[in-house]
């Protein structure tokens, strides 16, 4: 291929899910809604939480972060994604690809560190309760997630500068709905080695490492459950681990699904459901799951419901 082939293109052509416009119009309706439910119920999660005094506790500190993020997370690709379905012309510039592909990434890593954090903060709970609010300090709950947004950000930008200084060849046609970091490393004309190495390496220090966290947390958490004598005691404190675990299967078993599987057995298609889920559907699940299965967040949302109503007065 010719030098003038390989410079780097200034924009990219995103196939998406479908041609048809029909097809198109089904799931411009479908991901519009998942969308709305999305902001409402992180909104609703996170305003619950700064009005109840009863949820300013670590546990709920990391839960706020983690609706905002999915907040974040589903912005930089649905409204794009949206647009797309109702655009015969699905391009996107280089600079806005690269910008969308940084923060996927910065708001996806963080999101894994942000977990295994509050992994972290359920061991401390049940493990060593007496010592809970001193290990959990506000402090160290700040530096926590500080740490998690930095993590996740860092790696995005290290990600992201390597692939900015691939070539592209002028035809750029991704097959995705969205700039995800495999996707277009696959349509490069350079050599890709040092980004794939990169991905490994970032794949076990964002990845695998929270995840083993998350796992060993969990590890002494059931042995602590296990020992505690009455069976209404073992569930009442398992109880308030079943969300966060529930949350924690979804994003990591799809991650890992999606970054560390070998790259022949998976279709473009299968690639794509699987950023769709972790992108889309994910950050909808959350507050439902948190919302259903958490007492705490139930009564709050009630009791906020409840004052909202206007009572008539005699």
């Amino acid at each position: 291929m010719g030098q003038d082939n390989q410079t780097n293109a200034r924009e990219f052509l995103l196939l998406g899910f479908s041609r048809e416009r029909a097809t198109n119009l089904c799931l411009f309706a479908v991901v519009f809604c998942m969308y709305l439910i999305t902001l409402t119920g992180n909104t609703v999660i996170i305003t619950t939480i700064r009005i109840d005094p009863q949820l300013s506790t670590p546990m709920y500190f990391f839960l706020s972060n983690l609706s905002f993020l999915d907040i974040c997370y589903t912005t930089s690709v649905v409204p794009q994604l949206l647009v797309h379905f109702l655009s015969s012309h699905k391009t996107i510039s280089f600079e806005r690809c690269m910008a969308q592909l940084f923060v996927s990434l910065a708001l996806g890593g963080t999101e894994f560190f942000l977990l295994a954090a509050m992994a972290y903060d359920r061991y401390v709970a049940v493990c060593h309760p007496l010592h809970y609010l001193t290990v959990m300090s506000r402090r160290v709950c700040i530096q926590m997630a500080l740490a998690s947004w930095m993590g996740g950000f860092l790696n995005a930008l290290v990600q992201t500068l390597f692939t900015m200084h691939l070539h592209f060849c002028i035809f750029n046609i991704i097959n995705h709905f969205a700039c995800e970091v495999l996707a277009v490393i696959k349509v490069s004309c350079s050599d890709t080695l040092v980004n794939e190495i990169l991905l490994v390496v970032a794949g076990v220090i964002v990845l695998l490492i929270p995840c083993i966290v998350v796992m060993l947390s969990y590890v002494y958490i059931i042995n602590a459950i296990l020992h505690i004598g009455s069976s209404q005691g073992r569930h009442k404190t398992f109880s308030t681990c079943t969300s966060h675990l529930t949350v924690v299967t979804i994003c990591y078993g799809t991650a890992v699904f999606a970054y560390m599987s070998p790259k022949f057995n998976t279709s473009p298609n299968q690639d794509k459901m699987l950023a769709f889920f972790y992108a889309v559907v994910t950050p909808m699940l959350n507050p439902i799951i948190y919302s259903l299965r958490n007492k705490d967040v139930k009564g709050a949302l009630a009791k906020a419901l409840w004052k909202s109503i206007p009572l008539e007065r005699q």
